[in-house]
């Protein structure tokens, strides 16, 4: 199989031993995105703005791939307080139109550098 990395300065750099996402034939599979600003590579303040820029991590990262946030087959997202559920739902509909991803939200004890939610994802594109 064909497999590439992917890898964008529009969203952050890996802070650790992984890449941005790996694309396999036509499935893109995408590393977990925190709210660091790519830029300054500092976590964003609170959790509206973390979200946010998870998304626009994720987009980019989706974006270099050569497919957009409509292709996420499947979204993972990891929230310190679940009690954030429903405003990872409003901001979700902000960024997608029906038919929606399928999802899975989880609860989690920590997050790296103090995030207070991250994302993952595997994308399917038209090739």
């Amino acid at each position: 199989m064909n497999r590439a990395v992917i890898q964008t300065n529009k969203a952050p750099a890996a802070i650790g031993t992984y890449s941005q996402a790996v694309k396999i034939g036509n499935t893109v599979y995408l590393s977990g995105q925190i709210g660091l600003d790519p830029a300054s590579m500092q976590l964003v303040d609170g959790i509206d703005a973390q979200i946010v820029q998870v998304f626009e991590n994720l987009k980019a990262v989706i974006e270099e791939s050569g497919a957009t946030l409509q292709d996420i087959a499947k979204l993972n997202i990891f929230l310190t307080d679940l009690g954030h559920f429903a405003l990872v739902n409003e901001m979700m509909a902000r960024y997608f139109t029906q038919p929606y991803p399928a999802r899975a939200a989880i609860g989690v004890a920590s997050l790296p550098r103090g995030a207070l939610v991250e994302m993952d994802g595997i994308v399917v594109t038209a090739s």
